[in-house]
């Protein structure tokens, strides 16, 4: 478990949350190398963290080494949470909602920077996200769920310019589109009802209760299976090719 963790990592969605308040970003950075003994002297880790801070373009370096989490911004609390993952070399990154607490105008800065990072260490992302826009632009592949399971997955522009489950058309539709002129739109969703608990599952396809096109067999046969409704895209509804 321990080789494991050092090569999954987890970026959070509240970066001050997740760092330890009394530790000064020098000790944060330095807490997974003492935790995986990496380093053979005090020096030897400090220079990681140099560098590690350097990565995701916290500079001066020696400007920030001293600070509290208290006394970064969010942006730069969210750099600094992602140099904490980056110091271990890890191969995979969980990032959850990571700009999701940030501040509209730094959201891209921070998008740009994983990506950059992405392409400098060789990493692998997995995205977890409720935001279609940044999803598109930072991802491979989406995978969209519904209460815990797959429900659709393949690239962006499949699933954002032709989704074919009806949750997944939902969410799109419920995207706001700006109307020069107009601000009291009220869109008109193809879903209905409330989600259901995920402690209990409804039979046959889980969507079926909120579903505008569900029939009785979509309640009454087993849970349908991804299938494949192109290439690299699949969907898990019987009724995709009617609807």
């Amino acid at each position: 478990m321990i080789a494991y963790r050092r090569k999954v990592q987890m970026i959070f969605q509240d970066p001050y949350a997740s760092m330890n308040p009394r530790f000064k970003i020098r000790d944060v950075l330095e807490e997974p190398l003492l935790v995986h003994r990496i380093g053979e002297s005090r020096q030897e880790r400090e220079d990681l963290v140099t560098q590690a801070l350097a990565a995701v373009k916290l500079t001066p370096v020696s400007d920030f080494m001293g600070r509290f989490p208290h006394m970064l911004s969010g942006g730069q609390r969210q750099r600094a949470a992602t140099a904490r993952t980056l110091i271990l070399s890890p191969d995979l990154l969980v990032a959850d909602e990571p700009v999701s607490m940030i501040d509209l105008s730094t959201r891209a800065e921070i998008l740009a920077m994983m990506k950059e990072l992405q392409r400098q260490f060789g990493l692998t992302y997995l995205y977890i996200t409720h935001d279609l826009s940044t999803a598109r632009y930072f991802t491979d592949r989406i995978a969209v769920m519904y209460l815990g399971r797959i429900v659709e997955i393949g690239s962006p522009d499949d699933v954002v310019d032709h989704p074919v489950h009806p949750y997944t058309q939902a969410l799109i539709s419920a995207v706001c589109e700006p109307v020069s002129g107009q601000v009291d739109i009220i869109k008109e969703l193809p879903i209905k009802g409330e989600i259901p608990s995920a402690a209990d599952i409804p039979a046959g396809c889980r969507f079926h209760p909120r579903c505008v096109f569900a029939t009785r067999e979509c309640s009454e046969l087993a849970e349908p299976e991804l299938e494949t409704v192109g290439e690299g895209h699949q969907a898990a509804c019987r009724r995709w090719r009617e609807i």
